[in-house]
């Protein structure tokens, strides 16, 4: 099925989105976020970490933990930037409950969310510099495990900050997971398209597929998802891919065409 994500402008709620360009409207994905591997055949979409180069002659989502600290980099943020760390009732950096060697930032304040902004901008900044042509924020959902210390609208905003950073770099911006918000991501906060984990697994392609129609990724993953079950769904995207749940890059993807 041929399809695009946005048109070239497209102004929704006073959140101007940008052309994602060259984003195909056909052919495979894959989730390299284990490390960089050569394409498989007909893959014309791939997302990678940053520190990652981009691949050559595909379209290339540059990942970025947006919500939280990435494990290798929690000396740096408790170094540099401690104040922008989420703290619990003693003091002591939020954990993640679902990722305990992951920190929350505290976005609670808009001086913080600035902050935040002007740090992850220059990784975004980055991102534009290396040559990829989109950005994914990981964990919008942060808010759901903060045991109600940050709110929805508390990171919507920093990713509003974010998503406009990332369009003045010239990328495009993609939601991370987060069904929760609905439309909000697309009208209020200018995301772009969608980058969907499990949505098979969870029975939320649907719920994307009402506010992106096809222009969202999804990725299933081999320890849950059966290859059968998963490609019957008629609900599942054009792009969509079984991976491997360390996304190793040893491990070939499965693809349903």
């Amino acid at each position: 099925m041929k399809w695009t994500i946005v048109a070239a402008v497209l102004l929704l709620a006073g959140c101007a989105q940008v052309d994602p360009g060259a984003l195909p409207g056909d052919g495979r994905v894959d989730y390299q976020l284990g490390g960089a591997a050569p394409l498989a055949d007909r893959v014309t979409v791939v997302a990678r970490d940053r520190t990652d180069p981009p691949a050559a002659g595909a379209y290339s989502i540059c990942y970025l933990n947006g919500f939280q600290t990435q494990p290798q980099e929690m000396d740096f943020w408790l170094d540099e930037h401690p104040d922008l760390l989420l703290r619990d009732s003693d003091g002591d950096p939020f954990i993640d409950p679902d990722w305990p060697d992951e920190v929350m930032f505290d976005t609670t304040t808009p001086d913080n969310r600035e902050a935040l902004a002007d740090v992850i901008g220059e990784w975004i900044d980055g991102c534009a510099h290396d040559g990829y042509q989109a950005v994914e924020f990981d964990n919008l959902d942060t808010f759901t495990r903060s045991d109600g210390a940050i709110t929805m609208d508390d990171n919507l905003a920093l990713a509003t900050l974010l998503v406009a950073r990332a369009h003045d770099s010239g990328l495009a911006a993609a939601q991370k997971n987060s069904g929760e918000i609905g439309a909000r991501g697309r009208d209020e906060v200018g995301f772009d398209f969608a980058v969907v984990e499990e949505c098979h697994e969870f029975n939320e392609c649907g719920e994307f597929a009402e506010v992106w129609g096809d222009g969202f990724i999804d990725i299933e993953y081999s320890d849950t998802s059966r290859y059968e079950s998963m490609c019957d769904d008629p609900d599942l995207p054009p792009l969509a891919v079984l991976r491997d749940r360390d996304l190793s890059p040893s491990v070939d993807p499965v693809f349903c065409d």
